[in-house]
């Protein structure tokens, strides 16, 4: 059986810390609260715990809060009864009964609408639920990981996000280091992304030489792992000429040892801000690539727009 730690790639002190954290909290049966921002691998740190857990054997549901429209969420994390509104032609489990006897993984947790908050942590407490359409209470047995890039410290603090709530899920807190901050790690990324995708392509590439890798070293990585991920996908597909996107995005505002010096005077919403703008621009205001771009799912990046009011978000409807 492959080693669960293999896919939490990277040998820096930051990532022998994140992978101690990891071994710690697989054996408990506690929540567990994955912190990080976007694109630095908080779901493969949840598969990780998954795997290592007792639970290793049953279902890994996942899930983002963000990709499910808040009439349905309801439906969706509970199931319903046929007939429990007007589509509802037959019965459907929801995400809780699916992920029956492993783990629940609920990304973007920060983003859940306030409305149905107290609904998620009733189930958390009483572990039963109720399908939309029935008044029978199903008892559950899930451990739940949830994760966010989202300042949730401060959405309690301004009453978008239970306090009761939060402490129900962050019994333990995972912080998952941003790219930038582990530069170490990139040969080893980029190695383990050549083979998993020339696995997948059935080709064989060789790596950067060690200029290029330098130059990727240097990269600020704003959308982390998974950036650099697509950037190993470009490089499989057009080699050299992949480097081209690292200089646009570089060339957006400044230039790069002026942005690196730039970003560490910011925070981390700040930054995440900064990052649209350039895409949503790079992308000539075309939000549907600008999402893609990105790693996320439209409503994702409307929701991120909104929150840190960049124009042009009355322009989705």
């Amino acid at each position: 059986m492959a080693d669960p730690l293999q896919t939490v790639v990277g040998n820096s002190l930051l990532m022998r810390e994140l992978k101690q954290q990891i071994l710690q909290v697989a054996g408990a049966e506690f929540p567990v609260m994955i912190l990080g921002e976007s694109g630095a691998g908080k779901e493969v740190v949840a598969r990780a715990i998954h795997a290592l857990s007792a639970r290793r054997d049953a279902p890994f549901v996942g899930q983002s809060c963000l990709a499910i429209p808040e009439s349905l969420i309801e439906s969706e994390l509970f199931g319903f009864e046929a007939g429990a509104f007007t589509d509802a032609r037959e019965r459907r489990i929801g995400l809780f009964e699916q992920a029956e006897g492993g783990t629940l993984f609920l990304d973007e947790i920060g983003d859940i609408p306030l409305s149905f908050q107290k609904r998620l942590l009733r189930v958390l407490q009483e572990r039963e639920v109720r399908r939309l359409g029935s008044a029978d209470a199903i008892k559950i047995n899930v451990r739940i990981i949830t994760a966010t890039n989202a300042p949730i410290e401060r959405f309690v603090s301004e009453g978008q996000f239970r306090s009761d709530l939060l402490y129900r899920l962050n019994t333990f807190e995972i912080r998952v280091p941003p790219l930038r901050q582990r530069t170490e790690d990139v040969p080893a990324l980029v190695e383990f992304f050549l083979r998993k995708h020339g696995l997948r392509y059935g080709i064989e590439v060789k790596a950067p030489e060690a200029e290029i890798m330098q130059r990727l070293k240097d990269y600020p990585w704003p959308g982390n792992v998974r950036e650099l991920e697509n950037f190993v996908v470009r490089w499989i597909s057009l080699g050299e000429e992949a480097l081209g996107a690292l200089d646009r995005s570089v060339a957006l505002g400044f230039e790069q040892q002026e942005v690196s010096r730039r970003w560490l005077t910011m925070t981390m919403d700040e930054i995440e801000a900064e990052v649209i703008r350039m895409v949503l621009k790079d992308c000539g205001g075309n939000k549907t690539l600008a999402a893609r771009r990105l790693g996320l799912a439209r409503k994702s990046l409307y929701n991120k727009m909104e929150r840190y009011n960049i124009e042009g978000v009355e322009a989705r409807k």
